[in-house]
């Protein structure tokens, strides 16, 4: 209880010091911008999974080949959820003596219970509704045009006549996001009269449900522990397809690496503020050694008055990140309708720990250093400088920095890279620094005179001049990957989708049909046609051991080992693919070879060299792994996992399959290349495409509001940075001022010292941000040919130098307007 009412009166003694008032305003601005951007982060996560909901029609569901039993769907309801059940199964319609294949979705009233179904009515106005009531049929416009119906027209779905009000022009659709027919939706109702979802139906039963996460949490967790029906699984929002999870993936690692710059520009204040107080302190804890006072009690006054300090500092910032998260989220919401308006606390609350734990790491060392100075101190003033002795405290930052990447990334890849990048800038910052500093020496001399009192400033406080260096150009990198790197990281994602990304695909295209089609397909103004050979067959063995004997770790592996395998050849390597290991095979190889995908690299533990074999149709090949690839499924292109040489695939029985380009508006041109080539499957991806944008233009708008306020909380955290180490000219500047400068050398050789330090922190800065977003671009967000912005990047190196320089003035500006007794006296 002393110790503790001695740290408490030394906190009131002190609490003028600029020092421990930056200290406190540093920790604050950690805080808040910790709690803020991981606030915000978890809001929009939940906005982004939302937006997932939207996709399959709610929150969870399940789907099975055969109907549910009741009790899902009681348990939802128990459990205060909205609850909708229906079917999807592909029926023939009957109109006017045609008839057409259709995806037929059958929904209650209450779908979708996520998202909007999108309609046109008879006037030609879109609105939105639900599931359309008994005796009524929704078709899309694709429907209409191949049966020649229009609306208040009746088409025969099951037997049953149905009357269509209304034109479908978009659905949640349970995460198939791929039409492979004309789509329609019915009532439940008039499908089970119609005997469409019997024993032995093609139908797929659904259940879906919506509601607090607490509740849906609940219901899944009950959902799990139950036994479900044969080929029924879960549908969830993060599962409804693999390049919808490739945007959440992406989106997510944008939010981390913001809320994790965010924290590191904190730590470098902290860091540089109880730095500057700890040699404030150097006296009085001399004179605490020489009457008497154990080095332990020193340092448990130290910790205690700083934990003093942190109490109400973690708090005030855990209460500001919470108020200005709500404020922010008030204009950025907008975007994530469907989100759940109450605010997070836990965020906030682990912006706090965090914050104490930035605080603990990065002032421990000077802290500790400081109980270690010897009462002699107190008559002369260098010994203090001489403790110079290493212990492990002096990684207490670097370990604590090494936590929060861990902690903020969520991913051991994005925390390695920022680790290392962060490293390799502030090694070059010190480099550069010490060659300044080298060079000051040598040039001062014969240099302008307030270069000369800027030179000689830097290579003087050599310590803390590296220091300065290097903290900003930790911070500085901090500051161009959020503002610079970051937004153009988001616009190459944007255009991995162009206007004209291939949008339809055809599968059962034979030999002789490929010149019609593409004849017929020009004629339609079709763009970007590509196809690609497609065989059917089964994996037999590997390494001349039959399949069904072999045991995988992985549990999918067996599962895919059952099913009908979909090959392909290519001489050349696809677009979209990466070889990883080994060598790609070429047209002619001496013997067969197989490229393989990473995914079947990891699920069959296969390597280069391996055998597979094959059996397609009456032909078996026995393949050598040749190579692996790492491929990128969001890009729309036809991909395989399988990819055989075309020497030896050659006189395998197959299909093509083709994708093309087609501006929307079209139909009847595709209703007549179907009658035309009636055997060809067309599937319409355009839902896909559609879905795909929205998510990363809600993406890039959430990732904007999180960044501006990153940007923000760095700019703060950088001038608090800069504006600690002001104190240090206060005695230079009242000696200099005593004989005889003006204020305008003074104010030329402070902007002489810290245009310097700008200039190298900048350089550093600008060439470690187009390093660190160019290997983020290719290693985490996996964006094709993404090249930093260069020129955006000098042009901020050479900002930053004139930034500093005014910031460094605006703190020394107190200095020189002061007289030089006052400054020697506070002194």
């Amino acid at each position: 209880m002393k110790l503790l009412a001695l740290s408490l009166r030394s906190l009131r003694r002190e609490w003028h010091l600029p020092e421990l008032r930056t200290l406190g305003a540093s920790l604050i601005l950690a805080v808040v911008a910790l709690g803020v951007v991981a606030t915000l982060a978890t809001r929009m996560e939940r906005g982004v999974l939302a937006s997932a909901a939207e996709l399959i029609g709610g929150d969870l569901g399940i789907s099975s080949p055969q109907a549910l039993p009741p009790d899902y769907a009681a348990q939802a309801a128990q459990r205060g959820l909205a609850v909708t059940a229906g079917a999807g199964f592909p029926s023939v319609a009957f109109a006017h003596g045609q008839s057409q294949l259709l995806d037929v979705q059958a929904t209650d009233g209450a779908y979708p219970l996520r998202g909007t179904l999108e309609l046109l009515d008879a006037q030609g106005h879109t609105i939105t509704g639900h599931g359309p009531p008994p005796g009524v049929a929704y078709l899309d416009h694709r429907a209409l045009v191949q049966l020649n119906l229009k609306l208040g027209d009746t088409v025969q779905l099951g037997g049953r006549e149905l009357r269509i009000d209304a034109e479908l022009v978009r659905q949640p659709d349970g995460g198939e996001l791929v039409a492979l027919a004309p789509r329609a939706l019915m009532n439940v109702s008039d499908a089970e009269q119609a005997g469409l979802l019997g024993v032995g139906s093609r139908a797929r039963h659904r259940v879906l449900v919506a509601g607090q996460p607490a509740a849906v949490r609940h219901w899944r967790d009950w959902v799990q522990a139950q036994a479900l029906p044969q080929g029924a699984q879960l549908i969830t929002p993060e599962q409804t397809q693999e390049r919808m999870r490739s945007a959440f993936d992406r989106a997510s690692a944008f939010l981390r690496l913001t809320a994790l710059l965010s924290a590191l520009l904190a730590g470098v204040a902290i860091a540089l503020a109880a730095q500057r107080y700890a040699r404030r302190k150097t006296n009085e804890v001399a004179l605490l050694r020489a009457l008497g006072t154990p080095r332990r009690q020193v340092l448990g006054l130290l910790v205690g008055t700083l934990g003093l300090l942190a109490v109400p500092a973690v708090l005030l910032g855990g209460l500001l990140a919470l108020a200005l998260a709500q404020i922010t989220w008030s204009f950025a919401s907008q975007m994530f309708t469907t989100v759940p308006t109450s605010i997070p606390i836990g965020p906030a609350c682990a912006a706090a720990l965090m914050g104490l734990a930035v605080l603990a790491g990065f002032a421990l060392p000077p802290l500790a250093r400081l109980a270690e100075v010897p009462p002699v101190a107190v008559f002369r003033e260098s010994a203090a400088r001489h403790v110079r002795r290493f212990d492990a405290l002096y990684l207490v930052p670097a370990l604590v920095a090494l936590l929060l990447i861990w902690s903020q990334s969520g991913s051991a890849k994005l925390a390695g890279i920022l680790a290392v990048s962060l490293l390799g800038v502030a090694v070059v910052a010190a480099l550069l620094s010490a060659l300044l500093l080298w060079i000051a020496r040598r040039v001062a001399p014969g240099a302008h005179p307030a270069l000369r009192l800027g030179l000689a400033a830097l290579a003087r406080r050599r310590g803390m001049s590296l220091l300065q260096a290097t903290a900003l150009s930790l911070g500085l990198v901090a500051l161009l990957l959020l503002a610079i790197v970051a937004p153009a990281l988001l616009e190459g994602w944007r255009r991995e989708l162009p206007a004209d990304t291939p949008n339809w695909f055809v599968l059962n295209l034979q030999d002789d049909q490929r010149p019609g089609f593409e004849q017929a397909l020009a004629q339609m103004g079709g763009q970007k046609l590509n196809m690609a050979p497609l065989a059917v067959g089964k994996l037999t063995a590997i390494n001349g051991l039959p399949i069904d004997q072999l045991k995988f770790k992985d549990e999918r592996a067996k599962e895919w080992a059952d099913r009908q395998l979909r090959l392909s050849w290519a001489g050349e390597l696809p677009p979209s693919n990466r070889v990883v290991a080994g060598q790609w095979s070429g047209e002619h190889p001496a013997q067969a070879e197989v490229s393989i995908d990473t995914m079947w690299r990891d699920m069959f533990a296969l390597k280069v060299g391996d055998t597979m074999s094959f059996n397609v149709g009456e032909e078996n090949l026995d393949a050598k792994v040749g190579s692996i690839r790492q491929v990128d499924w969001s890009s729309f292109r036809v991909n395989f996992f399988l990819v055989l040489d075309p020497a030896h695939a050659n006189a395998l029985p197959h299909t093509w399959i083709a994708s093309f380009y087609l501006p929307r508006g079209h139909a009847e041109a595709l209703a007549q290349l179907s009658r035309d080539f009636s055997n060809l499957s067309l599937i319409d991806v355009d839902a896909m495409l559609d879905r795909v944008r929205d998510i990363v233009n809600q993406v890039s708008g959430a990732v904007r509001w999180v960044l501006g306020f990153s940007l923000l909380a760095g700019a703060l955290v950088l001038a608090a940075a800069l504006a600690a180490s002001a104190q240090e000219r206060r005695h230079e500047a009242a000696l200099l001022r005593t004989l005889g400068a003006r204020r305008s050398q003074l104010r030329a050789a402070a902007a002489c010292e810290f245009a310097l330090l700008g200039l190298v922190a900048g350089l550093t800065a600008a060439f470690g941000a187009a390093g660190t977003g160019l290997w983020l671009g290719h290693a985490i967000f996996h964006i094709e040919n993404f090249v930093p912005p260069l020129g955006s990047l000098m042009l901020a190196a050479l900002a930053a130098a004139v930034v500093v320089m005014l910031l460094g003035l605006a703190g020394t500006r107190r200095v020189i307007h002061t007289s030089p007794m006052r400054l020697l006296r506070e002194s």
